[in-house]
């Protein structure tokens, strides 16, 4: 089986192809471009240098969110186009479960923390049992004192990883009374190595959706949203 991976869902921009068991190929750049400056671009190099017809990819997995609004819509869009034209089913993996595979095999718990502004974060909590992702506490957003708590309970160390941690580390050295780590450099943002990695193992559970069928999961509202409703809730209240 043969999937292409795309993750535009935070700062990072990456595309991969993975067949079976093999990485094929994996283009991640973290710079300031928008993504639908990069995204393209990359794969469409990506594929040239691997000589990939996409004709023959089996599915595309996409991170389908939490992250940012703008960033989710352009991979959706991408992937959604892909699949439209080349009549191939898509891979929708939570951003932050794809995130925490990153650190698929580690005996720790893993908490990825994706800045979701506001004092809050998009996380969740998981454990490895050899290479099975096992989620012990489902993508949320919360507050940062709210994951530490969580993370306190669990009695065991932890490792940080996402572009949330360099924003709340030093309120999480406040909070947090259990032994804790970040992850190195290059396992400490989203790759669409991981996507793909843990899309094979959607695959096999046939957890696969048309085109048509996918939509990003924002999780929250925007912040235009989230202002439109305040202006509706005190308008009502006049």
């Amino acid at each position: 089986m043969k999937i292409l991976a795309l993750d535009s869902s935070g700062l990072v921009a990456s595309v991969a192809v993975m067949e079976d068991d093999t990485m094929l190929a994996e283009y991640t750049m973290n710079y300031k471009k928008t993504h639908s400056q990069t995204l393209l671009p990359m794969l469409d190099e990506l594929a040239k240098m691997i000589e990939l017809d996409l004709n023959t990819v089996d599915a595309i997995a996409v991170a389908g969110g939490p992250g940012s609004f703008t960033g989710l819509r352009i991979g959706s869009a991408t992937a959604k186009g892909l699949g439209l034209a080349l009549k191939k089913p898509l891979i929708s993996i939570p951003t932050v479960d794809g995130l925490a595979y990153n650190l698929c095999g580690t005996d720790k718990i893993v908490c990825p923390l994706m800045d979701a502004r506001r004092n809050q974060v998009y996380t969740g909590i998981y454990e490895f049992e050899g290479n099975e992702l096992k989620v012990l506490e489902a993508q949320m957003a919360a507050d940062i004192a709210e994951i530490a708590e969580k993370l306190n309970a669990l009695g065991r160390e932890v490792i940080f990883l996402g572009d949330g941690w360099p924003v709340y580390a030093e309120k999480l050295g406040e909070l947090m009374k259990v032994s804790y780590m970040a992850a190195p450099a290059h396992m400490s943002r989203q790759r669409a190595g991981a996507l793909a990695s843990l899309a094979m193992c959607y695959a096999k559970m046939g957890r696969m959706e048309t085109a048509v069928e996918h939509q990003p999961d924002y999780l929250r509202l925007s912040q235009a949203e989230r202002e439109r409703a305040e202006r509706c809730r005190q308008q009502s209240n006049e």
